[in-house]
């Protein structure tokens, strides 16, 4: 069973920077498909990046240009980097994964997509 623990998430200033990263252990899978989440107060939880099994990623337009999703794999670590940060990001951010045998596929921006979730990290963006 794959156990993530996100942390790196805090209380910053609009134009500031967070990392935020995602420790991964119980992989089993050939191949693994990752995905930065998030959810505000009263909000559905939406992608915010995703990395799939090749490295290709994709990114939710409200974030492209400042956020940067990367994976070390002998760590087994994921991170988001974030820059420029802003209010509308407010939220709790959810690293999530997907194993599979087949690496061929692209990775979704869809929560329902993934099958293994983090506990989340608070990041809150004041103006």
């Amino acid at each position: 069973q794959v156990h993530l623990v996100e942390s790196g998430g805090g209380s910053v200033q609009s134009g500031e920077s967070l990392r935020l990263s995602c420790v991964a252990s119980g992989l089993t899978y050939s191949n693994y498909y990752w995905g930065w989440f998030r959810q505000a107060p009263g909000k559905e939880r939406e992608g915010v990046a995703t990395v799939d099994a090749s490295g290709r990623t994709k990114y939710a337009d409200s974030v492209k240009g400042r956020f940067t999703i990367s994976q070390v794999n002998a760590d087994r670590t994921l991170y988001l980097q974030m820059h420029d940060l802003n209010p509308d990001d407010t939220a709790l951010y959810y690293c999530a994964a997907r194993g599979s045998w087949n690496g061929a596929y692209y990775s979704s921006l869809s929560p329902a997509w993934y099958t293994s979730w983090g506990q989340g990290t608070q990041v809150t963006v004041s103006a």
